[in-house]
C-alpha cells in the first residue's frame, strides 16, 4: 500500500529526521543515518542532557535553532523535517506521538510505544487519521537469525508449527544495570518489566505463528533483588563495600570499571559516564545510581517471569524472561515434521522424515548481522528510510496495527499474572481503536 509520503523538507533527494531523544537508542539510530548520508539527513534535535544535546548536533552539524532541551519545544515549532525518531523514555512517547503525527511527522518511535494500553491506541489512531507512518522498533524482525526463522517457518520445513519454548536471557549483569539500578527498574517512572524488555518477543512469537493470540497466563515475581536478600556486611554503595572486589557478581565497582579499562565506551558504560575517565566514573558511581548496592535500590519489576500463550491453530508457545542467565535468546520451535532450535547466531534443523539435519551459522551468511540487536538496528533504519523515499508503507515489516496487537499480548500476560488468571486476548482493548 502506497501512504501520502510527501517529503517537503528533503535535502538532496534523502528524507531529513528529527530526533528526540538522543540517549544510547536515538543516538545508534542518528549514528546510522551519519553512517548513511544517502539515505537520510539529521535536522534537528531534542536532548535534555548538554553532553549527547551537543554531541549528536556536531555529528549531523545541525544548526543552532534547530537544537532544543526539551522535545516539547521542538514540537512546538512548524514542521522541522520529514520524520521524527522518538527515543525518549517510554512515559514520555504519547504526547510526542500525538502531537508529532498532528503536525505531519512521520514516526520511528522506540519499543515500548507507551506505558499503558490507552496511550498505546491512541497513537495509532493518531497516525491514523493524520495519515502518517509510524513504525515501531521491534527490531528483531529486521535482524537476519529471526527472518531465517520465518523464511523457514512459511517454506514448511517443520511442518505445522504446534508449539514454541522462548527464553528470553536478559543476563545477571545486564539486568543489575538497567532494571535494578537504571532507567527500566521501577514500574511507576517506566513500565513492568515484560513491557520494557520483551514486547521484542511477543512481537516475534506472533509474527512467527502468523496467528491471532487467543489467551495468555503468567507467574512472576521479584525474588531476588530485595532488601532482605542484602548480606550483612554489604554496604548501600559498591565503592565502599567489602564484597565488591571479587564477592559479588553484582559489583557496579567490576562491572563498570572492567569496561572502562578495557575501552568499552558504548553501551552500557555510556549511560553511566559522559566522560571515559576513572576520575569520572568514580564520582558517578559515588552519587549516581549506577553505584548503588543492588539490594538498596527502589526497583520492583520482576526478576523472573514465565508467560503461557495459546494461539489460533492451537499453537502452544511457553516464554520465559529471567535475570539469572546468559545474555540472549534461546528459542525451540517444535512443528509436525521438524525442529528448530537456536541461539541468535546458530540455526539447527532437523527433518523428522530423512533424519537429515543442517546448521545455519546465519550471521556468517549475510552482511548486515553486525551491530545492535544481530543487525536488527541497521535492518530497521534501511527500511524506515527506504519507506519514507520510496512513499510505500509496505517496505515496513512493524506498523502500527501488529505493533498494537504484540503490545496487547504483553499488556495481557501482565494482567494475568497481576490477577491470577487466564485472560483472553479479546479483554484488551476492544471497541477502543479504529
Amino acid at each position: 500500500m502506497k501512504s501520502n509520503m510527501t517529503s517537503p523538507f528533503s535535502q538532496n533527494g534523502v528524507p531529513t529526521l528529527a530526533i528526540l531523544g538522543a540517549g544510547s537508542r536515538g543516538g545508534r539510530y542518528g549514528e546510522y543515518v551519519a553512517e548513511h548520508p544517502e539515505v537520510g539527513k539529521v535536522v534537528a534535535v531534542a536532548e535534555p542532557r548538554e553532553p549527547q544535546r551537543t554531541a549528536t548536533a556536531r555529528l549531523h552539524g545541525i544548526p543552532e535553532a534547530n537544537v532544543f532541551a526539551d522535545e516539547r519545544d521542538l514540537l512546538a515549532q512548524p514542521r522541522l523535517a520529514d520524520a521524527v525518531i522518538i527515543a525518549t523514555t517510554e512515559r514520555r512517547h504519547e504526547w510526542a506521538a500525538v502531537r508529532a503525527a498532528e503536525l505531519g511527522y512521520h514516526i520511528l518511535i522506540e519499543k515500548p510505544m507507551a506505558s499503558t494500553v490507552e496511550e498505546c491506541i491512541r497513537i495509532t489512531n493518531a497516525a491514523r487519521d493524520n495519515k502518517v507512518l509510524l513504525t515501531v522498533c521491534h527490531v528483531l524482525r529486521y535482524a537476519p537469525f529471526y527472518r531465517k526463522v520465518k523464511e523457514l517457518l512459511d517454506e514448511g520445513r517443520i511442518g505445522d508449527l504446534c508449539a514454541v519454548q522462548y527464553l528470553e536471557g536478559i543476563a545477571w549483569w545486564h539486568y543489575a544495570h538497567a532494571f535494578v539500578r537504571g532507567n527500566f527498574a521501577n514500574e511507576a517512572r517506566s513500565s513492568f518489566l515484560l513491557l520494557a524488555k520483551c514486547c521484542h518477543d511477543t512481537d516475534m512469537l506472533r509474527w512467527w505463528v502468523g496467528k491471532p493470540c487467543r489467551r495468555v497466563a503468567s507467574f512472576g515475581h521479584l525474588k531476588h533483588f530485595r532488601a532482605e536478600n542484602k548480606p550483612a556486611q554489604a554496604a548501600d554503595r559498591c565503592l565502599d563495600c567489602v564484597l565488591a572486589d571479587g564477592d559479588c557478581p553484582y559489583s557496579a565497582k567490576t562491572f563498570y570499571f572492567d569496561r572502562l579499562r578495557q575501552g568499552m565506551w558504548g553501551w552500557p558504560l555510556a549511560v553511566v559516564v559522559d566522560e571515559f575517565t576513572e576520575s569520572a566514573l568514580e564520582a558517578a558511581l559515588r552519587t549516581g545510581p549506577y553505584g548503588k548496592c543492588v539490594y538498596a535500590c527502589d526497583n520492583d519489576v520482576m526478576d523472573s517471569q514465565h508467560v503461557a500463550l495459546e494461539f489460533d491453530g492451537n499453537v502452544s508457545v511457553s516464554l520465559t524472561l529471567s535475570a539469572f542467565t546468559p545474555h540472549g535468546r534461546r528459542v525451540r520451535l517444535m512443528g509436525s515434521r521438524g525442529y528448530l532450535e537456536g541461539d541468535g547466531k546458530i540455526l539447527r534443523w532437523l527433518d523428522f522424515l530423512s533424519g537429515e539435519e543442517q546448521t545455519y551459522d546465519v550471521n556468517r551468511e549475510v552482511e548486515d548481522a553486525a551491530g545492535g540487536h544481530g543487525g536488527g538496528d541497521s535492518g530497521l533504519m534501511r527500511a524506515f528510510l527506504a519507506a519514507l523515499q520510496a512513499g510505500n508503507a509496505d517496505l515496513i515489516a512493524t506498523g502500527p496495527e501488529v505493533s498494537l496487537e504484540s503490545h496487547l499480548i504483553a499488556f495481557a500476560a501482565e494482567r494475568a499474572r497481576r490477577e491470577g488468571r487466564v485472560v483472553d486476548l479479546h479483554e484488551m482493548g476492544k471497541g477502543r481503536w479504529k
